[in-house]
């Protein structure tokens, strides 16, 4: 199993009680997912992709945790993760604040109610747990609020820009009606009152529709069935036959066949691969590919200066160079791109980097991406 955000082998790193609690994941996801469906509102309708987002990895994060000879402290640090979750609750589910504090607090009593009498936790490894669990529930809720702020923000300009315009000739013409006796111009003025009305009626149905879905903007796809592993390796053929790379590429993981865009996978893929080689220390690249609850995970890690921890989310932000190591060609748009090929998938990218660990960029989607990549009514509703 390689399915934690650095996407490492587990074996051979984790202590007993690490692989104890490894062996539970998926129960703790089947006990949880359960009691999420019952008690949380706005989750009984979400496809179990949706649902499941990127808590598998952050279990498996959670695990390694608690190996006393691992570097991650906790569960949340040294990724992003509990971010991306936050962010694509935001842009996939119905819910609130509330009910993201809600799933981490159901989540906390799965872990319990599984790990009884299978995992052997001692005082020092609930500390853990319970600080990986509050650390991500900040870190989600931070993320899912920062949406909303900025969709806010966009909602604000719309009424301040956008509407001012058809509510002008509105008010206009209503002064002209009050001045004027004239039939044919009270019937030109009353023909361009109804019809900005109308501009004003569909304005105010688009702002409402956004509050509702709570989206963000996404990039065309065109969506094919195919074998992510067949993308993986025609990906690494163009290094591979490039004379002037040195850097090896170790491809490994599984076959996973789904429905994804190819060429937006594969510009991702690349744009991740050609960062791991600039920013590595230039020996390998490593890109894995799993599945979990239907979920493809696909990485690519690299050895090398890590990105600070508060990068993490700039990175991904368009035309954003930070001082430091990585400044002299900055990051471009590529990770934006990377970005939104993850969001417009339905799902999420995320960041895991340490001086001890590497540095990991994991694409986390949907294996069959259909369902969320119609229209935002069509994305919330399970089959």
């Amino acid at each position: 199993m390689t399915l934690a955000t650095d996407q490492l082998p587990d074996s051979g790193c984790l202590s007993p009680t690490a692989q104890q609690f490894v062996s539970i994941r998926d129960a703790v996801m089947e006990h949880w997912e359960r009691q999420v469906r019952e008690r949380v509102d706005g989750a009984r309708q979400l496809l179990r992709p949706v649902l499941t987002n990127t808590l598998p990895a952050f279990l498996d994060n959670i695990a390694e945790a608690l190996s006393p000879d691992h570097p991650r402290e906790q569960g949340a640090s040294g990724s992003n993760s509990a971010s991306a979750h936050g962010d694509e609750r935001a842009r996939m589910t119905p819910y609130g604040p509330d009910q993201v504090i809600h799933e981490y607090q159901i989540l906390r009593e799965s872990i319990a109610v599984v790990a009884k009498g299978r995992v052997d936790l001692d005082e020092a490894d609930w500390l853990i747990i319970e600080r990986s669990i509050d650390a991500a529930m900040r870190e989600a809720v931070r993320s899912f609020t920062r949406i909303h702020e900025d969709l806010r923000h966009k909602v604000a300009a719309a009424l301040s820009h956008d509407m001012r315009t058809p509510l002008s000739v509105v008010a206009n013409g209503a002064h002209v009606l009050g001045m004027t006796s004239d039939l044919s111009k009270v019937r030109a003025v009353a023909s361009r009152i109804g019809s900005n009305a109308d501009r004003l009626e569909n304005m105010i149905a688009e702002l409402l529709d956004a509050l509702t879905y709570q989206g963000a903007a996404k990039i065309p796809l065109h969506l094919t069935r195919f074998d992510i592993l067949d993308l993986m390796q025609e990906a690494a053929v163009e290094y591979v036959q490039d004379g002037d790379q040195d850097v090896a590429i170790e491809l490994s993981g599984e076959s996973v066949v789904g429905y994804w865009c190819r060429a937006s996978m594969r510009r991702a893929l690349e744009n991740l691969i050609n960062n791991a080689i600039k920013y590595g220390d230039r020996h390998t690249v490593k890109v894995v590919a799993h599945q979990t609850r239907g979920r493809l995970m696909l990485s690519v890690h690299n050895e090398g200066n890590p990105i600070p921890a508060e990068q993490h989310e700039r990175i991904f932000d368009y035309l954003r160079r930070e001082a430091g190591p990585l400044s002299a060609t900055g990051w471009g748009i590529g990770l934006p791109f990377v970005k939104a090929v993850g969001e417009s998938h339905g799902g999420s990218v995320v960041v895991d980097s340490s001086p001890e660990l590497g540095t990991t960029f994991l694409i986390d989607v949907p294996v069959d991406c259909r369902p969320f990549v119609g229209q935002p009514g069509e994305q919330l509703a399970a089959s």
